[in-house]
């Protein structure tokens, strides 16, 4: 197929690398994409690549290009396109898009709707209080108790969230995001937490495995918030709590993920696109902490390293409403690790332009391939040898299969001991609890 994926990051460059791992010779366009996605163009044996400078928030551009170029099938990849509504306008134009329409991205784009339909559809979540004041603030974290849990209403690019002991840094945090709206203070669930990605056509919904991200910055789940410094698949220690990972699949997609689906197609926005379900495992069993609307970064970059049916047929059913004709997509047994390289000063304030070398001797290392998140080319002062930069936060993924944890890892590290950018910080302890 002729298909374009839109989106700049790492996310977007694992999904390219998983429809060129196909054998079905795809010619995919990646709008902007970035300078790692770019060379894989030169690095696939199989099907081509190019990235082209167009907006992917636009929808009479993305659509207009859509037409003008014969796409077969849109994925999109970040979040705000959706809430853009580019979904809506390829649709129109009937072409088939692997991505919500405006009014279901909601989901993600409003913690409130996301709440509401939750509530609506019986969907076990944690207790929220919607405020529009700094008063209203104060009471809410009064009644929930610490630990304080405040929540950006919209997006906020994986930094909306604020989890603390610290009442003044809770108030501090809803007063800086109250600037642009309402936030929600919740009730903080205990428990590990896991991630589940699930493909709806609107109706039905497929699941792939399970992973496990880091938000926080620093090992030990220090520091601020981020995007995600790492993440792992599968999770072998559902097996202890649910009897295999399949047992706990079937119960997300039972009590979690149809009711959802459903609920929305019941208010005429249906859901067609990947469903995030970020959820955390209490002693009361499975809770939603928050829905995304697309496929999550980093944990995209573990799972579909491992997925062995072609994920061009899964997007392009859920796309044209097929799903309940394909069976469960199946896995490899391999254990996935990704450990981000970020930029200095991420989250706050990343330092960029900074020279990244040593990408050939990390990408050498068995079983390691690099997701960029945050590159462009560069020049040397001479102007004749070009080398890439980091452009942002969190600058590339280093990816990494084993036959077990211990090996993915160890190969994961030992490409990080390649990479040089100054600065640059990554965690260490990125799948340490499941490599023993």
């Amino acid at each position: 197929m002729r298909i374009l994926v839109l989106g700049s990051g790492a996310r977007e460059h694992a999904i390219i690398l998983a429809l060129l791992d196909e054998e079905a010779g795809h010619e995919i366009v990646a709008a902007p994409g970035n300078a790692g996605i770019a060379a894989s163009a030169t690095s696939s044996a199989r099907g081509s690549v190019e990235t082209i400078a167009l907006d992917p928030t636009d929808p009479v551009i993305v659509a207009d290009y859509a037409m003008d170029n014969d796409i077969e099938l849109v994925v999109i990849g970040p979040e705000a396109p959706l809430v853009a509504g580019v979904a809506d306008a390829l649709r129109t134009r009937g072409i088939a898009t692997f991505g919500p329409a405006r009014a279901a991205a909601q989901l993600e784009g409003s913690k409130t709707f996301a709440k509401r339909v939750m509530e609506a559809a019986g969907v076990p979540t944690g207790r929220a209080a919607l405020v529009d004041s700094l008063p209203k603030v104060v009471a809410a974290l009064d009644e929930v108790g610490s630990p304080y849990v405040v929540k950006a209403d919209g997006l906020a690019a994986g930094k909306g969230v604020l989890v603390t002991d610290d009442r003044e840094a809770a108030l501090a945090h809803a007063a800086h995001y109250l600037q642009q709206g309402p936030v929600l203070v919740e009730e903080f669930l205990d428990g590990p937490e896991v991630s589940l990605f699930l493909l709806s056509d609107g109706s039905n919904v497929v699941p792939l495995s399970p992973a496990q991200d880091y938000k926080r910055l620093r090992d030990g789940d220090e520091g601020p918030n981020t995007g995600g410094m790492g993440a792992y698949s599968p999770l072998p220690w559902l097996d202890e709590r649910f009897g295999s990972e399949q047992a706990f699949v079937d119960e997300v997609i039972e009590t979690i993920a149809l009711p959802t689906i459903r609920r929305l197609d019941e208010e005429q926005t249906p859901f067609i696109g990947l469903l995030y379900a970020g959820l955390i495992i209490t002693s009361r069993g499975i809770r939603v902490i928050e829905f995304n609307a697309r496929f999550g970064d980093p944990e995209t970059q573990v799972v579909l390293p491992r997925l062995s049916t072609p994920l061009s047929g899964l997007l392009y059913a859920a796309a044209t409403g097929r799903l309940a004709e394909h069976p469960r997509p199946e896995f490899r047994p391999d254990a996935a690790v990704t450990v981000v390289l970020a930029s200095e000063g991420y989250p706050e304030a990343p330092e960029t332009g900074r020279r990244i070398d040593g990408l050939l001797a990390a990408a050498s290392v068995p079983g390691v391939h690099l997701a960029h998140a945050a590159t462009a080319v560069g020049s040397s002062a001479d102007d004749r040898e070009p080398h890439l930069i980091a452009t942002g936060g969190r600058v590339l993924n280093v990816v990494a299969v084993g036959d077990g944890f211990a090996e993915a890892r160890r190969r994961a590290y030992e490409a990080l001991g390649h990479l040089r950018l100054e600065g640059g910080q990554y965690r260490t302890d990125i799948a340490a609890r499941v490599a023993d």
